[in-house]
């Protein structure tokens, strides 16, 4: 009943004091399809509330909400205790949705591949640096690989995407993990960059042998071809809502701060490459009209907003996780 009354009564408080409010944010592009759609269903059963979200990526979302220039910040890596204790703007973490990185490729000819773990982390490190290698052919028995160079694509911005990719080569290479290591902006060893998802994107789409990372809504949506990966139990899965949602059933006891990292996760069909993404909400609001409005976001978006992002290719949270979160939006001032 408390919970029913709090709800009630921050959407009346959003409907008559937020008459042309305006939220400003910033941050993760792996989000961004289904945030777009979020904020303009919000906007539009609130009217006079606006959400402009600027899709710069996660280092640029972390860097604008800690200098307090925005409402709040997105990204898909979680601030580390350096980053948070030294943020001028106290924050926490709101898990919204999950999602999957995929390997994107353009190699003539060859429409399904599956890559090992080892071999991903390889060619990334440059080791592995022409698609007719005999490591590659030796997951893909029976593909009639080219003699073509693999040209390596990644982020040339900070991004949350690269956090996850690499990250997860972190756990699953040695020498990636004692080389560049899991961050959003690592020094790459080789490649080309393009800026945000949608830039690696287009960069893959244009130069024949080349391969990529990138959130799995837009490989689907620019119908790129993207690759299964071998996963923890050995099994190679193509991702899938299904193998993100089971990679997150790994997490058997949430962080209080909800920070948590679900790569390479166990299970026999988990996707190995699966992460949540989160919001990053100032602990104390100074507009507090504004802030009225973005408690309702809040617990609109983990209400409703959860049922609708399946069909944007993200796996919702577990209910479970939904009623914690919705207890630290209640308790937000």
């Amino acid at each position: 009943m408390k919970k029913t009354l709090l709800t009630a009564g921050l959407l009346v408080l959003a409907m008559s004091g937020a008459q042309a409010q305006k939220l400003t944010a910033a941050g993760a592009t792996f989000p961004y399809p289904i945030y777009s759609k979020w904020f303009s269903e919000y906007s539009t059963a609130h009217p006079g509330v606006e959400v402009n979200y600027a899709s710069i990526g996660s280092g640029g979302g972390i860097a604008q909400v800690t200098k307090g220039l925005v409402d709040f910040g997105a990204s898909d890596m979680p601030m580390n205790d350096e980053m948070l204790s030294s943020s001028p703007v106290k924050l926490i973490h709101i898990p919204t949705v999950l999602g999957a990185v995929v390997p994107v490729f353009n190699v003539p000819g060859v429409k399904d591949l599956r890559f090992s773990p080892d071999v991903l982390a390889d060619i990334y490190l440059g080791k592995i640096s022409n698609w007719n290698d005999g490591r590659i052919a030796k997951d893909n028995p029976g593909a009639k690989m080219p003699d073509q160079k693999i040209i390596v694509v990644h982020r040339s911005d900070g991004s949350g995407t690269s956090f996850i990719w690499t990250d997860y080569l972190s756990k699953v290479s040695k020498d990636w993990a004692n080389g560049p290591g899991k961050g959003s902006s690592p020094s790459w060893p080789v490649g080309v960059g393009g800026k945000g998802n949608e830039g690696v994107a287009g960069l893959v789409r244009q130069l024949p042998g080349a391969i990529g990372y990138v959130e799995l809504i837009y490989a689907l949506q620019n119908h790129m071809t993207f690759g299964a990966v071998q996963n923890a139990a050995g099994n190679f899965i193509t991702a899938s809502i299904a193998g993100v949602t089971e990679a997150a059933a790994s997490v058997k006891q949430m962080p209080a701060d909800y920070r948590v990292s679900i790569t390479n996760a166990p299970g026999a069909n988990a996707y190995p490459i699966s992460s949540f993404t989160y919001l990053l909400i100032p602990v104390k609001g100074t507009n507090q009209t504004n802030r009225t409005v973005l408690k309702d976001l809040l617990s609109w978006i983990l209400k409703s907003g959860e049922g609708q992002v399946s069909a944007l290719s993200y796996a919702p949270l577990p209910d479970a996780l939904v009623e914690k979160e919705l207890k630290t939006v209640y308790s937000l001032q």
